[in-house]
């Protein structure tokens, strides 16, 4: 029989693909040469390579070790969630839930206050996550992420939770503040706050900007929607921020403009994976999500 330790070993190379990350990865402390040790031991036990090295820290899987992968990745990848529940059980269970900062306070309030209302003894555990990975639920670190995901993979189910308004954010005096709707032409030439970069919005307010045909003449980044309201309202430049509210962002010395364009609205999805073992906190947060 193969020893579950080593296909644990297996699992993190695979998923990481190197040997260092795996052992960083690893639930509990273990060095790089056992986590090398318990994949060679496999492989002798199986008598097949199951990863080929493709870089000096990087290695891949063979087909063999793609067709056992295929087997036990479902196991590892819901074991966490397995656990949370089975803790859980008697006192409704437990669930943790990642999203941005901006519908952590703007859409979860109300949406928490149902779920308990509706499940008294359920743990509920929110992050707010800077970069929002729909594999996180794969991993077993979240059970439900609140984002703009367009392009799930087949394994995940979502459902639409809200919508985020596009808006542009100038400082109370600005040329264009006492416009009723402007568009991101508009911006032209103006200094532009955004994400920072690599995160979604970042990703999202440059490609608005890029089919829009607009070039700032320089760029602020910041990391939350708040900080960047902060330096608008300073006179440090002008931004385009998406918001749950329908009324836009808010701040004292900021307005907020509505793009007149509706692609700058974007959907809001709440997605889990389809197959996560049974999670009464879980079932009661789907039960009581917004309608928009």
């Amino acid at each position: 029989m193969i020893q579950l330790s080593r296909l644990e070993g297996f699992f993190w190379v695979a998923r990481t693909g190197g040997y260092a990350r795996a052992a960083r990865a690893f639930p509990y402390p273990i060095t790089q040469p056992a986590v090398h040790q318990q994949v060679r031991k496999l492989e002798r036990e199986l008598e097949a390579p199951l990863f080929e090295r493709v870089a000096k820290d990087r290695v891949r899987l063979t087909p063999t070790g793609r067709h056992l992968f295929d087997f036990v990745a479902p196991f590892y990848e819901g074991l966490p969630a397995l656990v949370r529940s089975l803790r859980g059980a008697e006192h409704g269970g437990e669930i943790h839930i990642h999203a941005a900062s901006l519908l952590l306070r703007d859409l979860m309030p109300a949406w928490v206050k149902r779920l308990r209302h509706r499940c008294p003894q359920a743990e509920v555990h929110l992050r707010e996550a800077q970069t929002l990975d729909p594999h996180a639920l794969g991993r077993g670190e979240a059970d439900l992420v609140i984002s703009h995901l367009p392009d799930l993979p087949p394994e995940y189910a979502s459902m639409d939770v809200g919508m985020l308004h596009g808006y542009v954010v100038v400082p109370r005096g600005h040329r264009l503040a006492q416009r009723k709707r402007v568009g991101l032409r508009d911006l032209s030439g103006e200094t532009f706050i955004s994400y920072s970069p690599g995160l979604l919005p970042e990703r999202l307010q440059m490609r608005a900007l890029a089919d829009a045909g607009v070039e700032p003449a320089s760029t602020i980044s910041a990391g939350t929607a708040q900080t960047i309201l902060a330096f608008v309202e300073a006179g440090l430049g002008v931004s385009a921020l998406a918001t749950v509210d329908p009324k836009g962002p808010r701040r004292q010395g900021v307005v907020a403009l509505r793009l007149a364009a509706k692609r700058f609205d974007f959907k809001v999805h709440a997605a889990w994976r389809k197959h996560a073992p049974a999670n009464p906190a879980l079932e009661a947060a789907l039960a009581t999500a917004p309608k928009p």
